[in-house]
């Protein structure tokens, strides 16, 4: 995404998108029903939010960070481009949701609820 268009769409909320989440490691078929309950909740937290109101959050509460992307240990799907920049949202303690931004879409790839897809310092 480029600048212009993060500009554009940051007064947008964010809409979530589960297409592209990975199906076997990183999901929420492993998740425990109280990790399930704080994605959901989390997700709900945001949609409140605009854009501009998710970058000026800490990054450990409803705000996000930046994850360089040969740090994710996880296969990255092919529809994803090299100029992508991955981002993380917390959901239950400091596990990440961890997804890419197109202008207001939020695309989920890997629910991290074990701390494994990347270092996390």
């Amino acid at each position: 995404m480029n600048l212009l268009a993060a500009r554009l769409f940051q007064h947008e909320h964010p809409i979530f998108c589960l297409k592209y989440l990975d199906r076997k490691y990183y999901c929420l078929s492993v998740c425990t029903k109280e990790e399930k309950a704080a994605f959901a909740d989390t997700l709900d937290r945001l949609s409140q939010l605009t854009w501009a109101e998710i970058s000026n959050s800490h990054r450990h509460g409803l705000g996000y960070e930046k994850i360089a992307r040969n740090s994710i240990r996880a296969t990255i799907p092919t529809h994803v481009k090299e100029d992508v920049i991955f981002i993380c949202f917390r959901f239950y303690g400091k596990a990440p949701v961890v997804g890419y931004r197109d202008n207001a879409i939020f695309h989920i790839l890997w629910i991290d609820r074990d701390l494994t897809l990347y270092q996390h310092s």
